[in-house]
């Protein structure tokens, strides 16, 4: 409900202030609420969720894993590389290894960044291995890397704690929702009232979404601590990690704020995307699930995120449209045109795996393609060093 409110809040303003940029581009961004249930009334989704279910427990059978996933809903995201895949090559089969692909490196995302989940997070035995905040955070562990090298920069460390320690009351959740839905209305030319109207629905965001976050993390909690525990007794071979939807981790304020803060800056970037054609507008109000396990590596220092969020985003939005003619026969073949030419998306539709896999078969963009997988596998590198780092720091700490 909560991020309901945020997506019909900011949304048409987003959309609003894009116009008012003079960003009058030919591809509206459907985001996840058009693109999954096209992606689920395709073809291919109908065996993409009992392919994911068997290729989890196929790598929880040969210990490749520690996840068990029971978010059934996000395996879209792995449906949806299949779609595209099985569109651009017309081979099902090909479309299959497009889920398996995906949902491989899901699973192996939920491992590899746990340590993030339940030290920042506060999420015991609980993992998000799907989803943007996933396969987006790959390039926050390349970008934080970087940073810890440049001298003076890497001492620069900006949270919302130090903000509220700073500002007092007006460093508050609450007080600087209030302040940038302000300056996202004005920004949209709306009138007094309808601005006031607009800080007062995003302070409330502010406020309301760790509130309703940590009652469903604490229902969650016992019965994932159960289900982890008869798992170990049935099967051994040490904790399990249940996987869960990325919304856990919105509830985090500088998740929020950053969250935010790139709702003017995603616009400003679609702005000098070179070859750029979409419109970001569907996701541009939950752009905190793109940046949010960005934030737990970057240990909530928002001037990190909003440097590797940027960087996000301008390769995602460069990404959606090389996928933009494949998303309109997904949606032409779901009847969900809706009168539009064409569609695309930046969750999913500017997704690396999907571009990476359709691209091996499609090939038309062979530069492209090159520049995506190299920046891309050498973030999954850092990303699988980073974890053994972390693992054996936290093995040691287990051991004393």
């Amino acid at each position: 409900i909560v991020i309901t409110l945020m997506r019909d809040s900011l949304g048409p303003a987003a959309k609003q202030m894009a116009e008012n940029f003079g960003l009058h581009l030919s591809v509206i961004d459907l985001g996840w609420p058009g693109t999954a249930p096209m992606t689920l009334a395709s073809k291919i989704a109908i065996v993409a969720i009992p392919i994911a279910i068997i290729v989890n427990l196929v790598m929880l059978a040969l210990k490749m894993t520690r996840v068990v996933n029971v978010d059934i809903w996000n395996i879209w995201h792995m449906a949806f590389t299949g779609a595209l895949v099985h569109i651009a090559t017309g081979n099902f089969f090909l479309g299959i290894l497009g889920v398996v692909v995906h949902a491989a490196l899901a699973y192996k995302f939920g491992d590899w960044f746990q340590y993030d989940t339940r030290d920042y997070f506060g999420l015991e035995g609980i993992a998000v291995p799907h989803g943007t905040s996933a396969y987006c955070a790959p390039f926050a562990v390349i970008v934080d890397a970087i940073l810890d090298k440049i001298p003076g920069i890497n001492k620069i460390d900006i949270d919302t704690e130090k903000i509220e320690k700073k500002f007092g009351a007006f460093g508050q959740p609450v007080i600087v929702g209030f302040i940038l839905g302000i300056i996202v209305g004005c920004l949209a030319k709306y009138n007094i009232k309808d601005v006031l109207q607009l800080g007062i629905k995003v302070a409330a965001v502010m406020y309301l979404m760790p509130k309703v976050i940590k009652p469903i993390m604490e229902g969650l909690l016992p019965i994932s601590e159960a289900a982890r525990d008869r798992l170990t007794a049935k099967f051994g071979g040490g904790g399990f990690l249940i996987g869960l939807d990325p919304a856990l981790l919105l509830g985090d304020s500088s998740v929020i704020s950053a969250g935010l803060l790139f709702i003017p800056l995603t616009v400003l970037i679609a702005a000098i995307v070179p070859g750029n054609r979409v419109l970001p507008v569907g996701d541009l109000a939950t752009i905190g699930f793109f940046i949010a396990m960005g934030v737990a590596i970057h240990k909530g220092n928002i001037f990190r995120t909003l440097i590797s969020g940027s960087i996000i985003m301008f390769i995602t939005i460069w990404i959606a449209n090389q996928t933009v003619e494949l998303q309109t026969i997904l949606a032409k073949n779901a009847d969900m045109l809706k009168g539009a030419t064409q569609v695309g998306s930046l969750d999913q539709g500017g997704s690396p795996i999907t571009y990476i896999m359709v691209q091996l078969f499609q090939r038309t963009n062979i530069l492209g393609l090159l520049v995506i997988a190299v920046i891309y596998f050498i973030g999954l590198a850092m990303t699988y060093r980073r974890f053994r780092v972390l693992k054996k720091a936290d093995d040691l700490e287990q051991a004393a």
